[in-house]
């Protein structure tokens, strides 16, 4: 049974730093590509960043890109997000997410399947980022 289980959320101030982890248990980590997602309160959850199975390709949405860096540790089963420059619209629960898939995930990438929350089956519970001004 595959558990995701998120963490490193917390209340920080616009312009602030925060970085989510999410460890994977019950699959074989380096199989599944990887995504952070996040949902705020009356929204439809939305694509952050997602990476690729071997950790070589990633995506970012247009609103993160150049404040959050997706990574991922194979062996420690660990998925990351770096968040810099946090701001008051960046308030969400934030949701890591697992999709196997034996294709490198470079298409899934170019055709922003990676963060279309339909292609994944195995999420986590959340970890809740509130960002005050």
């Amino acid at each position: 049974q595959v558990q995701l289980v998120e963490s490193g959320g917390g209340l920080v101030q616009a312009g602030g730093s925060l970085r989510l982890s999410c460890t994977a248990s019950g699959l074989t980590f380096k199989d599944y590509h990887m995504a952070w997602f996040r949902q705020a309160p009356g929204k439809e959850r939305e694509g952050v960043s997602c990476i690729t199975k071997s950790g070589g390709n990633t995506y970012h949405a247009d609103s993160m890109k150049g404040r959050f860096t997706i990574s991922r540790d194979n062996a420690e089963n660990t998925l990351y997000l770096q968040m810099n420059n946090l701001k008051p619209e960046d308030t969400a629960m934030y949701y890591c997410a697992a999709r196997r898939d034996t294709s490198d995930g470079i298409l899934g990438i170019i055709t922003r399947l990676c963060v279309n929350p339909a292609a994944y089956n195995s999420w986590g519970q959340g970890t809740q980022v509130t960002v005050s001004s």
